[in-house]
């Protein structure tokens, strides 16, 4: 498991293999991953949207941003958490994952960015 903490959100990141498929007479591979977000600071704080950059082995790089966590918006009171479970398709067997939260402290009622830390998404065939 990787973590980071940001200002007193901690990320937690959990990754797994899904398998491989054909799309358009190319192979994917298909990866998950959990990511729970727990508010370890003293203020009531929103997640409002999300960046990602997705590398895959050839270093290609893939951004994606919008609102929210698959269609929520949690509101973290301190010392709760927020789980959910998303996915990617690479293709190739290696890649990594990186960006950030932006949010906002409802006391000060400042936006700021949350890190996510970098992750690796493996095939398990395919380490060595």
């Amino acid at each position: 498991m990787i973590q980071q903490v940001t200002r007193g959100i901690k990320i937690s990141v959990e990754t797994h293999f899904e398998g491989m498929f054909y799309k358009n007479y190319r192979l994917h591979f298909a990866f998950g991953y959990q990511i729970t977000i727990e508010n370890q600071s003293n203020d009531w704080v929103q997640l409002k949207s999300r960046f990602w950059k997705i590398k895959d082995a050839l270093n290609d790089t893939e951004t994606v941003s919008g609102e929210g966590v698959i269609g929520k918006k949690p509101v973290l009171k301190p010392g709760e958490r927020h789980t959910y479970q998303s996915g990617c398709l690479l293709t190739g067997p290696f890649g990594a994952m990186s960006g950030h939260y932006n949010m906002i402290n409802f006391t000060s009622t400042r936006n700021f960015k949350v890190k996510i830390p970098s992750f690796k998404l493996s095939a398990p065939y395919a380490l060595n």
